[in-house]
């Protein structure tokens, strides 16, 4: 079971990801500005390195949980 929550889960995060790096390239063919596409960049980059901190964090939970 909390393996099946566990993909869900990741799998909204990758959803989410993929629209953010969609708005990216929206953003880059409607004209945004270099310091829009670069503070969008940057907002990506955290987010993502957020989740792969909390995707390690719920692993450790679940392997400790199956002992």
């Amino acid at each position: 079971m909390s393996g099946e929550r566990s993909s869900r889960a990741l799998a909204r995060i990758e959803a989410a990801l993929e629209r953010i790096e969609a708005a990216t390239r929206r953003g880059a063919q409607a004209g945004a500005s270099s310091e829009e596409l670069a503070d969008l960049r940057t907002r990506h980059e955290k987010l993502r390195a957020a989740v792969t901190d909390s995707l390690a964090e719920l692993d450790q939970l679940i392997e400790g949980a199956q002992g």
